[in-house]
């Protein structure tokens, strides 16, 4: 058996329950990799599991997480599970922190104070400019790099002016490395079953008391990251109505981007994610047992 079985898929795929029922079977633990179900204070917005979950609600709303922060509790918790039980199961839906979780991606550390701020003025005062420094600095990065995505220009000159680079040499986020042998399978569901999924469960959220729980959130504060959790922006800004029915359209288009990730996570095995919970954890552990 694979020391480390990840669980990935679009939101609304049903893996946080695949996972659940794999990590039963197995007497182990789900460890999360979603990059808001760490906070504190918004379990119905982020949809966090009933059960308790490894890395799900460990930081205050006003904290700050970064992918290296989170590298290093998830290798804590999955090193823990593995010498405990055999085996961690890993679940979530955000590519960049099932990468961390798994791999040592050898992320970078944050810039120091202030240069984030210079270098965005910069970027907003003239692009272009920004741009061209940034060839100077680092033309392979920069080849990489639209001049109008002021982001990643902000991000590449970071880099660059640490002596280290947006587009490295060995790119460990899309390599096959794991930190331990791992079996990272995507649960897939056709586009209208997933659209029906996504519809219910926004529903769900609505009639649970998401509206609530986002203004208390936002009185009480948050922190720029948490600040991103899909629909807080909608639900604070919006009728109810409106917001409702502009965060299926973002879950929509979120769901789509995470299947773009899951055609892109090298070795990925693909499981039919109509099934039961039960079912498709059956098809998982079955190829599983064959990697022995």
């Amino acid at each position: 058996m694979v020391a480390v079985i990840a669980v990935f898929g679009p939101t609304a795929s049903g893996k946080t329950a695949v996972a659940e029922v794999i990590a039963d079977r197995l007497g182990t633990h789900v460890v999360s990799c979603d990059a808001l179900q760490v906070y504190r204070g918004l379990p119905i917005l982020t949809n966090q599991p009933a059960r308790p979950t490894a890395l799900v609600a460990i930081r205050e709303l006003s904290e700050e997480m970064s992918v290296g922060a989170y590298a290093a509790v998830a290798h804590a918790a999955i090193d823990e599970r593995v010498a405990g039980t055999g085996t961690a199961v890993v679940s979530g839906g955000t590519g960049l922190y099932l990468r961390a979780a798994l791999a040592d991606l050898a992320v970078p550390p944050p810039p120091a104070a202030g240069v984030r701020e210079r270098i965005a003025g910069e970027v907003e005062s003239d692009p272009a400019a920004a741009h061209e420094r940034l060839v100077s600095l680092d033309p392979r990065a920069a080849a990489a790099v639209h001049v109008n995505d002021a982001r990643r220009l902000v991000r590449a000159l970071e880099l660059a002016e640490a002596g280290l680079s947006l587009v490295p040499d060995d790119d460990r986020l899309w390599g096959s490395g794991t930190r331990h042998p791992t079996l990272i399978v995507g649960i897939d569901v056709p586009a209208d079953e997933l659209e029906r999924r996504i519809v219910a469960r926004t529903d769900d959220m609505f009639a649970q008391g998401v509206v609530e729980e986002v203004r208390a959130a936002l009185e009480a504060g948050v922190s720029p990251t948490a600040a991103k959790a899909l629909g807080l922006a909608e639900i604070a800004t919006l009728p109810e109505a409106e917001a409702h029915e502009r965060i299926i359209i973002r879950t929509r288009r979120y769901a789509a981007y995470q299947r773009k990730w899951m055609r892109r996570i090298p070795g990925l095995v693909s499981v039919d994610g109509t099934r039961s919970p039960e079912e498709v954890a059956d098809a998982v552990l079955e190829v599983a047992r064959a990697r022995q």
